[in-house]
């Protein structure tokens, strides 16, 4: 059984602040001991506010190197792509390397931009941080039940079929993520608390099988959860 730390908070914009505070902590530490932090990001609208959050934090962002969990098939600057919220939200606040910014390029289509991506984390070793979310199905990244690239062995893979839109989209790979130093998950809202409750349950869920992870929960999604 997948073993958890799980960290309930009361609302939303609680789990956005401790799951900053838990980042820069994790970033601070990683850069004191090896010189350099690198960092994978999730998309959504509670990660944006963690990652808005983060920015403000005095960190030695020179020597961080941020890197995406997904990114969806559209062309650059898209509304919908990940990279463009993170960009708004922590990279335009920070002062940072343009060099230390690696999104996914996936405007070149899910083979391509996965083939180009997984020689890109394989060449630094690997990841030192990935920070993610849940969908309510229980996916986490691009990684969705049942969708073949979930169970692929390569570093980051390519999405078809995805369930939501768009249907074609790039990952990370299970196996990156389960090779990360730490794994660090935001989660809110009442629509995640049947996915939640499939991962108390250890059931097979992508998002279960990235290995154990801190989670930081708000009250809506961990409902009577007992875990404090």
């Amino acid at each position: 059984m997948t073993v958890h730390d799980f960290r309930i908070y009361p609302d939303a914009e609680s789990v956005a602040q401790a799951g900053a505070d838990y980042i820069g902590e994790l970033i601070a530490k990683c850069v004191d001991a090896r010189g350099t932090c690198h960092v994978a990001l999730p998309g959504g609208s509670t990660p944006a506010r963690c990652l808005e959050l983060l920015s403000r934090k005095k960190l030695p962002w020179q020597k961080v190197h941020w890197y995406l969990g997904d990114e969806r098939c559209y062309p650059p600057g898209h509304p919908e792509r990940n990279d463009t919220m993170i960009e708004r939200q922590l990279w335009s606040r920070i002062e940072s390397a343009p060099g230390n910014m690696h999104p996914i390029p996936a405007e070149l289509g899910p083979e391509k931009a996965a083939e180009n991506y997984a020689a890109l984390v394989v060449g630094i070793g690997g990841l030192d941080i990935v920070v993610l979310g849940m969908g309510e199905d229980g996916h986490t990244a691009s990684l969705f039940p049942g969708n073949p690239a979930t169970d692929s062995a390569l570093a980051a893979v390519a999405v078809y079929d995805a369930p939501k839109p768009p249907p074609e989209r790039v990952s990370l790979g299970l196996a990156t993520v389960q090779a990360a130093h730490r794994r660090v998950l935001l989660v809110s809202g009442s629509g995640k608390r049947e996915a939640l409750a499939g991962v108390l349950r250890d059931e097979p869920l992508p998002v279960n099988r990235i290995g154990p992870s801190v989670w930081f929960v708000d009250r809506a999604a961990a409902d009577k959860m007992d875990t404090e």
